[in-house]
């Protein structure tokens, strides 16, 4: 395929694992950027072993979809990097990238002789994101994390949830929305690197990107001291809202109403008018108070439909409806499939294989899904001898090292 995205031209260089950096950098390679994953036969990367989300493993390093979605439009050198001669080379790709990103705990890299400190040297227009948990200074800069953990220390788990529930815990989701934010960064890093010529460094903690969603909270602490708990679906001012059962097993549809002139629409639309006269529901204040039984009378009208025709019924109506879809459900939905969201590659050992693809669609430049996810060390003779001029001979004499390995 044709790159026509608008990062064509640009080269990255991952030191990353797990999802948050791999993600990070397919969103680039989505753009056109193109994407080289420095890996290593002694640690490879454990979604290419195991999947946290569903607990499934994996045989042989080639066959994980969930690594598969996680790094497409990437190519793969390995290399061991306990070898100095590795390092070396590695040195030599980012000479030829604009951007550097890993993921490792903080101090590994640099004792690696990767650190940013060290690359600005080879190349002093580098952009350099390290993503940790916490970030690269401060006390609790070496602390491992996952995205159980980025969330916690973000605050959010402490308010999701039922009140007389703990706090939730956050998987995967928290880690693609700090890659997310990464990904951000280097866009802006290389904008001001289209103006200046300039590199920079850029320090991402997970923490910081997570916490950064949820300022609302913050701010109702900061300005009125409030700490804000668990409260489930119910929201401070729109009454009704809630999830509410429909037909057939754990199927719900989700229903928000913000105004006066929406819960008019809603009275009509579930065939209700005479709850506009209710007094127990005549304006927000009430609602709210008697939020427990119109939650009641609602949950009757919508138990016995199916979950899109009450969509289709509220928004018709002008009120804010949608089915709570599962897995299944968001795979087969005709809207998605429409857009395209779910596309499938043909990878060499998994075979045909679905994948969720760029999630904007850009008009004059593209975002494209051009390759699967790479096999360990793919193109590693492949670049190393057009990146960087190596024979044949000197790949194999390091390949017998471990150097390639």
């Amino acid at each position: 395929m044709v790159n026509n995205g608008p990062l064509n031209g640009v080269r990255v260089t991952e030191f990353t694992s797990a999802w948050a950096g791999p993600y990070a950098t397919c969103l680039l390679g989505f753009l056109g950027a193109e994407i080289i994953k420095v890996e290593s036969m002694q640690r490879p990367d454990h979604s290419r072993l195991l999947s946290f989300t569903t607990g499934k493993k994996f045989e042989t390093v080639n066959e994980s979809e969930i690594f598969n979605n996680l790094n497409l439009n990437k190519r793969s050198v390995s290399l061991n990097l306990k070898k100095p001669k590795a390092i070396e080379i590695a040195k030599k790709l980012v000479r030829v990238s604009d951007v550097v990103i890993e993921n490792m705990r903080p101090g590994v890299v640099p004792r690696l002789g990767l650190g940013y400190d060290v690359l600005r040297e080879i190349k002093p227009d580098i952009i350099y994101l390290s993503s940790s948990a916490c970030g690269q200074t401060g006390p609790d800069r070496e602390y491992i994390g996952y995205a159980p953990t980025f969330a916690a220390l973000a605050g959010l788990p402490h308010i999701t949830g039922y009140e007389d529930w703990p706090p939730s815990n956050f998987m995967g989701s928290i880690d693609l929305r700090s890659a997310s934010t990464a990904a951000f960064a280097i866009l802006s890093a290389l904008y001001y690197h289209q103006q200046t010529g300039e590199g920079q460094y850029i320090d991402l903690a997970s923490q910081e990107a997570i916490a950064a969603f949820a300022g609302d909270i913050f701010l109702d602490y900061v300005m009125n001291r409030n700490v804000q708990i668990r409260k489930g679906n119910k929201d401070a001012v729109m009454v009704p809202h809630n999830c509410y059962p429909c037909l057939g097993d754990d199927n719900w549809i989700s229903i928000a109403v913000t105004n006066q002139e929406e819960w008019e629409c809603l009275c009509r639309a579930m065939g209700k008018p005479e709850l506009m006269d209710d007094d127990r529901f005549s304006d927000l204040s009430k609602r709210k108070a008697n939020e427990e039984a119109l939650d009641m009378i609602i949950n009757e009208w919508t138990k016995n439909q199916d979950y899109y025709d009450v969509m289709r019924n509220l928004q018709d109506a002008g009120v804010a409806a949608a089915p709570s879809m599962t897995s299944e459900a968001l795979f087969n939905d005709p809207h998605l499939k429409e857009r395209g969201v779910f596309r499938q590659t043909d990878h060499p050992v998994i075979g045909k294989n679905w994948v969720i693809g760029p999630p904007w669609e850009l008009s004059e430049t593209p975002a494209a899904l051009r390759s699967h996810g790479p096999l360990l060390g793919e193109h590693t003779d492949e670049i190393f001898q057009d990146y960087l001029g190596m024979s044949v001979e000197e790949i194999q004499a390091l390949r017998e090292e471990q150097v390639i390995y």
